[in-house]
Parts: C-alpha cells; structure tokens; sequence
C-alpha cells in the first residue's frame, strides 16, 4: 500500500506542476533564417566590403590618391614635385572626410645608425604633414612617428630595397 500511495502522491505532484504554466512572452525570438548554409561576407580591414570602398576608408584613400606613400632621396626630407602630387590628392581626400585623423609614419633605409635614422624619419614625416597642413588639412588631425629603419617595406640592400624603404606614409586608422 505504501507503493502505491507514494506512486499516486508523486503522480499528482506531476499533474500539479504541469498545470502551473508560465505566461508567454510578450514577443517571441525571431526564427532561424531559412539558409543558414550561406557564409557571411567576409569583412575586411583596409575599408574594402566585397567590392564596395567604405568612405572615409584605407582603400577608398588609395582609390583617390592613389596611394599612402611618398619617397625621398637619399638623406632627406625635401618633398619633391612627384611626392608634392602625391601629398596634394591625401590633402583634397583628408578635406573630403574631415573626422578622419591619420598618422603619418616617417622610414627610412637600412643605412645609418638607428638614432641618424629615428631623426630623419621624424624630420620626413613631419615634412609631409606640414604639406598636408600648408594645403588646408588641420594640424589636430595628424600625428606624426618616426620608425626609422625599424619597419622596412622591401628587404634588401641595395638602391632598389633603399628607394622603398626612404618613405612618408600616410595611414587611415582601421
């Protein structure tokens, strides 16, 4: 007897909790897509979404400017007439997107020692920047660092490796 009282107490203690429903929710989830078997886009760092350029964007400074980077001769920091065009363009884009800051990484080459090297870079970049300002972008809209020969673009030594690395480069933040 015992059994049975306590198959019937448990029995009614189940038909008791089951009755005691929660209310629904007052908006249910949305459902499950229909094709989950297709990948999200994939996203890309440099601004460009498939194929579309992001304003404002890494890519979209290289689509109007053509690029981020200008080269100087051998010891300097003179901004010659093709680094000139060049500065011009990222001036005209920096004026087109005016919450846009960037950074202008000065670099050189291999030759020298790293205190002549941190000096010139910083003495390019800030040459850059100061084409870029004298060219109507605020001076609050970009910093400046020196790499010196820390951070080649080509490795190598010789004049071809050398030309690449004696560089300003102008970099939109991601």
């Amino acid at each position: 007897m015992k059994k049975t009282t306590a198959t019937l107490m448990a029995t009614a203690a189940l038909i008791a909790v089951a009755g005691c429903s929660k209310k629904p929710p007052a908006q249910l989830p949305p459902a499950p897509p229909s094709d989950v078997s297709q990948p999200a886009p994939p996203s890309s760092s440099t601004g460009d979404v498939g194929n579309t350029v992001v304003p404002g964007s890494r890519a979209d400074l290289l689509a109007q400017a053509g690029t981020d980077t200008v080269l100087f001769v051998t010891d300097s920091s003179d901004v010659d007439a093709e680094a000139q065009a060049i500065l011009t363009r990222q001036a005209a884009w920096l004026r087109k997107y005016p919450q846009v800051r960037v950074t202008v990484e000065g670099h050189c080459d291999e030759r020298g020692t790293r205190e002549y090297n941190l000096a010139l870079g910083d003495r390019r970049a800030n040459s850059a920047k100061n084409f870029l300002v004298n060219a109507g972008v605020p001076a609050s809209r970009i910093s400046v660092i020196s790499y010196g020969k820390e951070r080649p673009a080509a490795q190598g030594s010789d004049e071809s490796a050398w030309a690449q690395n004696r560089r300003a480069v102008t970099v939109v933040p991601e």
